[in-house]
């Protein structure tokens, strides 16, 4: 059993939906839990959790205000003294089609989702390190992975925090803070009119709350980014094929025309750091970056 007693979590957007799913099991299994929303949900949410036994605080603040994000998680450390735990669940829908989306639309979804995530962890980072422990969630989705029609801001900001995940495993790797990446499925007020209503039941948002609480246990990966929806859950990998070369003169004729070599799978790997992609071109130039390092 996954133990959270004496762990503290903060999950944004935990009014309701899927945040208020992963306050609930997170609570259930002995953390003490921040519930932050902007609506009075928050405050229903965190009564929940005391009413069943467990120790809450509603906190209502926006993920785009780093002042008054920076304020909660000041106040969480004096009252419990330590931050174990972020999922960064708050999110908000602007659908639209790219040739009729607003630039405010799209720099608003931005601000909430990547700019959102960006300031709760920057909050959080400090005390995480000084403990020598620490478990965030960034909540990406298939949009960004993917992609989908009508939602360029959602999968711009949902790919960025994927980019944002790599870099703070490796950057959190000696502190014991381990980053990873959920894609979660799920029914919620953001799908609304998206789905047949025969298909909803399958999409309970409770049963994404499972991978939240596999990925902020003491044993969690870190880097990972799993895809969880339908009681189903998935790996997604950004991988790197093995590739052709064509020397020191190639041209883009040449490239097209080698496509299929260049695309196939057999091989592929997920690159360490970025820097492996660099590392596996010179490799193939003829050049081992390893050997010369040595």
């Amino acid at each position: 059993m996954i133990d959270l007693a004496g762990r503290v979590a903060i999950v944004t957007g935990a009014g309701g939906g899927l945040g208020r799913q992963h306050a609930l099991l997170l609570a259930s299994r002995g953390a003490k839990v921040v519930v932050n929303d902007l609506g009075d949900g928050a405050q229903t949410v965190a009564a929940e959790i005391v009413a069943a036994g467990g120790q809450a605080r509603a906190l209502q603040c926006s993920v785009t205000d780093a002042a008054a994000v920076q304020a909660m998680v000041d106040g969480v450390l004096a009252e419990w003294g330590r931050i174990d735990i972020l999922v960064n669940n708050a999110g908000i829908l602007r659908d639209k089609s790219f040739a009729k989306m607003a630039l405010e639309d799209f720099r608003l979804v931005v601000d909430v989702h990547l700019m959102g995530a960006a300031h709760c962890t920057k909050a959080v980072w400090d005390a995480m390190r000084a403990q020598g422990y620490g478990r965030i969630v960034m909540t990406t989705s298939s949009s960004g992975l993917y992609g989908n029609f009508g939602q360029a801001n959602y999968g711009a900001a949902k790919m960025a925090l994927v980019g944002l995940m790599q870099t703070l495993a490796l950057e959190g790797a000696k502190h014991d803070i381990r980053v990873n990446c959920l894609a979660p499925t799920a029914y919620t007020r953001m799908m609304e009119g998206i789905l047949p209503d025969d298909q909803l039941a399958l999409l309970d948002p409770a049963l994404v709350s499972p991978a939240v609480l596999a990925l902020v246990a003491d044993n969690a990966p870190t880097r990972a980014i799993l895809c969880a929806g339908a009681g189903g859950y998935e790996l997604a990998q950004i991988t790197l094929t093995q590739g052709i070369h064509l020397g020191a003169a190639p041209t883009a004729e040449s490239l097209l025309q080698r496509w299929a070599e260049l695309a196939d799978r057999d091989g592929e790997m997920v690159p360490g750091t970025g820097f492996d992609q660099a590392r596996h071109e010179l490799r193939k130039a003829g050049f081992d970056f390893d050997a010369a390092a040595s």
